[in-house]
């Protein structure tokens, strides 16, 4: 009798163990769904206004104007663009072909890859309220969608705005960020070797370090003297290189220095199955191998593109708001201004003594006289009613 006492009380306590640890993984069911939520809703609106972009007036190559780049700048773009061409078909291979053929599996690399080259889409938002940063027209592009996100206020115009390199900038966001990103682990993992000590924190910290040093080297030393792209709006007191057409704001390298250090700690800190934060709970997921595996993409991708949101879309619109005036330097090369501002144009091109036009609003035009949009006519004054 005392023996099947004892039996039923381990039994009642083995359930009671399963059902409490069936509580606590509850919450993480709900954390990986809650990501699978925001990457859908993100990967949601990029098709909508992709779509629109394809099929709208905004669907045209930017000239590059009168100016011819220098051979050094045309040289390096192209070498640029075939690398990046050369780089995404081996990392589609390696990470996404080979493993699906071999093991039948989904990597975590082979995700991070589709996810970057989908946070491509949130590459023109730095412009969002206030024009600041442009690419070189003279590379292959088709445009921008730009006027199609939600909300979007910085003027544009068919031919005559700030242009994406697509040709360029898919891949490079595919392939070029998930190898830094690779690169970044390995570090962190050298790091943590080397000093086993190390707290986390610590470790993120240099990483951080690493990673600001490492975008200095990339963007003020390489990809701006070299024309792919610039900060014309860059604060002057905060930057490298300042007044010329390759200044590159200080804020840049912290902003995007945090994106990847993010990125890193995403896929570095991961659990014995090698899941990573966003993916907990993905057990608990019903439906299936298909099912689970597209919660998980979309996970990842909500955490992917919440870091490039986060820590640099948004912050940066502050800078944005108070850029400082275009350097000459810049503005005498049309490739660099895809006909938005400048000689042959009204427009002159952003200076903080100007009012700053949206999309919606007039402009100052290079004679100081405002241009209503067609069809507008300046509010009238109506009058304060005198209370008798």
């Amino acid at each position: 009798m005392s023996e099947l006492s004892n039996t039923k009380r381990v039994v009642t306590e083995k359930l009671s163990g399963t059902i409490e640890s069936d509580k606590k993984d509850q919450p993480r069911s709900s954390r990986v769904k809650i990501w699978a939520i925001i990457g859908g809703l993100v990967l949601a609106l990029q098709l909508y206004v992709w779509i629109r972009w394809v099929s709208g007036p905004y669907f045209e190559r930017v000239p590059s104007g009168p100016t011819d780049p220098p051979m050094y700048m045309k040289v390096f773009l192209t070498s640029n663009a075939i690398l990046m061409w050369v780089i995404l078909p081996i990392t589609i291979w390696f990470f996404i072909i080979r493993p699906w053929l071999r093991e039948r599996r989904i990597t975590l690399d082979g995700i991070l890859l589709v996810s970057m080259g989908l946070m491509f889409f949130q590459d023109p938002m730095l412009n969002y309220f206030n024009t600041w940063c442009t690419y070189n027209t003279w590379l292959f592009n088709l445009g921008a969608w730009t006027p199609y996100v939600p909300g979007w206020l910085s003027p544009d115009s068919p031919g005559r705005q700030v242009s994406e390199p697509i040709l360029t900038n898919a891949p490079g966001y595919a392939a070029g960020v998930l190898m830094l990103t690779i690169f970044g682990c390995w570090v962190m993992r050298k790091m943590k070797t080397r000093w086993p000590n190390m707290s986390n924190l610590r470790l993120i910290a240099a990483m951080f370090g690493i990673a600001f040093v490492f975008d200095f080297v990339m963007e003020a030393l390489f990809l701006l003297p070299f024309g792919l792209y610039t900060y014309p709006g860059a604060i002057r007191e905060l930057s490298f290189a300042a007044g010329t057409y390759h200044q590159w704001p200080v804020y840049e390298g912290i902003l995007w220095g945090g994106v990847q250090t993010a990125l890193c700690c995403l896929r570095y800190f991961t659990d014995d199955r090698g899941r990573t934060v966003v993916e907990r709970g993905l057990d608990h997921v019903r439906g299936g191998f298909a099912r689970q595996q597209f919660t998980r993409f979309l996970a990842i991708f909500g955490a992917v593109s919440a870091c490039f949101f986060l820590i640099y879309n948004v912050p940066i619109q502050w800078f944005a708001m108070h850029a400082d005036p275009w350097p000459e330097d810049h503005m005498k090369r049309s490739y660099f201004i895809g006909g938005i501002c400048g000689e042959g144009t009204d427009v002159p091109c952003p200076d903080p003594i100007l009012p700053m036009p949206t999309d919606r609003s007039g402009f100052i035009n290079s004679d100081g006289k405002l241009v209503l949009p067609d069809g507008a006519q300046l509010p009238t004054t109506v009058p304060i009613e005198v209370s008798k």
